[in-house]
């Protein structure tokens, strides 16, 4: 056991069933080689793209997890995430499907106040880290 107590590893229906499909995937893939079988290798590459696919549909309708330590109330699997539907913040899959939080949007063009404030004029566009 460790000393830091226990740690939220994101055991969630996401998690689990994007790793059994791909797991299911893997092991077509695994009986491709030695059969040497290029429709089975198609297929079992397939079925883990489809395992992506599903773990990334799964985690938009809220039953994956945020980036980061969840409180430990939220740590069983069964707990659904209602802040999925406006996004994570920094999280590549709910950008990919368009989702960017309220906070993000609204701080997006705080580079350009400060700028703004610092040179005197004209606000000056610096790169976002969020962009």
């Amino acid at each position: 056991m460790s000393a830091h107590g226990h740690v939220d590893l994101g055991h969630t229906v996401a998690g689990w069933t994007g790793t059994a499909i791909a797991l299911t995937g893997l092991g077509v893939l695994g009986v491709a080689v030695p059969a040497v079988s290029v429709t089975l290798a198609i297929v079992g590459g397939g079925i883990v793209v489809l395992a992506g696919l599903t773990t990334w549909g799964l985690h938009l309708a809220g039953w994956g997890k945020p980036s980061g330590p969840r409180p430990e109330e939220e740590w069983s699997w069964r707990v659904r995430d209602h802040a999925a539907r406006q996004g994570h913040p920094d999280c590549l899959g709910c950008r990919l499907a368009g989702r960017r939080p309220a906070a993000v949007e609204a701080g997006s063009h705080e580079h350009l106040v400060a700028a703004s404030s610092s040179a005197g004029s004209e606000p000056v566009a610096t790169p976002s880290p969020a962009a």
